[in-house]
């Protein structure tokens, strides 16, 4: 995104009550995120090829990207020619001492 880039008009999505104030404009749709989750998904089963995928999730702000691309990779596991076996895992990292 670049610096002068004003985003979409706020009116355009439906925002929940509690950030009408404090939100200016939208930079990134849901849309968008959801499209390129899925690309991801789909590049990463084509680099793995028929390798075990090891998915390892930093909790506690990265859960609900990871759910959606383990969605996007096990549809395309269950729809694709092949099946990739998965393994998860979670780790919580402190990151400040």
């Amino acid at each position: 995104i670049r610096d002068e880039e004003s985003g979409y008009n706020k009116n355009l999505f439906c925002i929940p009550k509690h950030y009408e104030e404090d939100l200016e404009a939208v930079f990134i749709p849901h849309g968008l995120i959801l499209d390129r989750t899925e690309r991801l998904a789909r590049d990463i089963m084509q680099d793995m090829g028929s390798h075990h995928i090891v998915a390892l999730c930093v909790l506690k702000g990265g859960y609900k990207f990871f759910a959606d691309l383990l969605d996007h990779i096990k549809a395309l596991n269950q729809n694709g020619d092949k099946s990739v076996p998965i393994t998860v895992d979670f780790v919580i990292i402190k990151s400040y001492c």
